[in-house]
C-alpha cells in the first residue's frame, strides 16, 4: 500500500503515525522530525487535514498515506515506531461519528498492533482521560480505575479507548510487543479545529466573532490545559523510556470553566456575554492530571506558561474565524 521504501533505507528510525494530519498527529510529526526520525502520516481525513502538515510537502523524510486503520494497514519497509492517534476526539466528532469511534479504537488499535507485531516496532498508543469518566477521586492517577458510563453517548470514546489500552496490554503479554500507553488531558494549540466543540477552540471562536461564549452547567467544572508543545515532547519521551505505562501526561494546573472563560474574554477584550446552557450528559465535573509518574519516569512537566500558550492559541485563531 505505501511507498515508504524511500523512508526506510537511511539509517534514520522511521515512525508511523495513525491521524498524522490531525492535530496532535501533526504537532507530533514535526517533533519526531526533528528528532531525526522520518515519519509516514497514516489518515482517512475524516477529522485531520492536510492543511495540518502542508508545510513538509516537501521535506523528503515525510510521506503522507490516506487510509483508513480500521482496515490492513500495510507499510513496505522498516517500522521502529508506531504512534496510533487516529481517533475522532471531540465531543462533536465522536458524538457524529459513534460507530467509526468505536471502530478506530478496537479495529483501528488492532492493526496498528500488528504492524508494530509485524515490524518488530515500538507501539504507543494516544489514550486519554476521559478513561476515567466522571472521576471519585481527585486529582486522577493511573492507578485509578475509573467512574464511566458505558452506555452512555460519550461512552463510544471512553471505552474505545479502554478497549485500545486492554488489547496493548494483551499484545504486550502475548506477543511481548515494547507497548505504550499515554493518557491525554485536555491539551490545546495552533491547528485545532474552530469548530470541533472543544472549549479552547469554542471559546476563542466564540469571542473573536463577538457571540456569546456559551459555558454549559454553571462553569464551575474544572479542566486542566496542557500546551500541544509539552504534550508531544512527553509523548515523545514516553516512546523513548522503558515504561509500559499508562502514564499521565498533561498540565496539573487547574481552572474552573467559567474562569476560563473569563480568561479569554479578557485576553481578546471582547463585548462577547457569558451564557449558560445546560451540562452534557456525563459531562465530567473535574479534570485534573497527577502527573507524579511522568515527573519520576520520564523527568517530564509542561514548561509553557498557560497566558504564552493561548496567546499563541488565540493568534492563530485570528485568521480563521468569521
Amino acid at each position: 500500500m505505501a511507498d515508504s521504501a524511500n523512508l526506510s533505507s537511511s539509517s534514520k528510525p522511521v515512525s508511523v503515525v495513525t491521524g498524522g494530519a490531525g492535530f496532535l498527529g501533526s504537532h507530533l510529526t514535526d517533533l519526531l522530525l526533528s528528532k531525526g526520525h522520518r515519519v509516514i502520516a497514516v489518515d482517512n481525513l475524516i477529522t485531520g487535514s492536510l492543511d495540518n502538515i502542508a508545510h513538509l510537502a516537501d521535506n523528503p523524510d515525510h510521506s503522507v498515506i490516506e487510509h483508513d486503520v480500521s482496515k490492513y494497514i500495510e507499510i513496505e519497509g522498516d517500522v521502529d515506531f508506531v504512534f496510533h492517534l487516529a481517533s475522532p476526539a471531540s465531543p462533536i466528532d465522536y458524538l457524529e461519528l459513534p460507530i467509526q469511534t468505536l471502530k478506530v479504537g478496537s479495529l483501528g488499535t488492532h492493526n496498528a498492533l500488528g504492524l508494530a507485531k509485524a515490524k518488530g516496532a515500538t507501539f504507543l498508543i494516544a489514550s486519554t482521560s476521559e478513561v476515567y469518566g466522571d472521576p471519585l477521586i481527585h486529582p486522577q492517577t493511573e492507578d485509578y480505575w475509573g467512574n464511566v458510563n458505558p452506555i452512555g453517548p460519550r461512552g463510544v470514546y471512553d471505552e474505545a479507548k479502554r478497549f485500545a489500552e486492554a488489547i496493548t496490554m494483551a499484545y504486550h503479554r502475548t506477543h511481548g510487543v515494547d507497548t505504550k500507553i499515554v493518557r491525554i488531558f485536555n491539551t490545546y494549540g495552533p491547528r485545532m479545529r474552530l469548530m470541533d466543540g472543544r472549549v479552547v477552540p469554542a471559546f476563542i471562536g466564540q469571542a473573536l466573532n463577538g457571540t456569546p461564549i456559551t459555558v454549559f452547567g454553571d462553569g464551575s467544572q474544572t479542566r486542566s490545559f496542557c500546551f500541544v508543545k509539552d504534550l508531544v515532547e512527553g509523548i515523545y519521551r514516553l516512546s523513548q523510556s522503558d515504561s509500559t505505562g499508562p502514564v499521565n501526561i498533561g498540565n496539573p494546573v487547574e481552572m474552573t470553566i467559567l474562569q476560563f472563560a473569563e480568561k479569554i474574554t479578557e485576553m481578546i477584550e471582547t463585548s462577547s456575554p457569558i451564557e449558560f446552557r445546560d451540562l452534557p450528559e456525563d459531562d465530567p465535573k473535574v479534570r485534573q492530571p497527577d502527573i507524579s509518574l511522568a515527573k519520576s519516569l520520564l523527568d517530564w512537566e509542561p514548561k509553557v506558561n498557560f497566558n504564552e500558550g493561548i496567546a499563541e492559541t488565540i493568534e492563530y485563531f485570528r485568521g480563521r474565524v468569521g
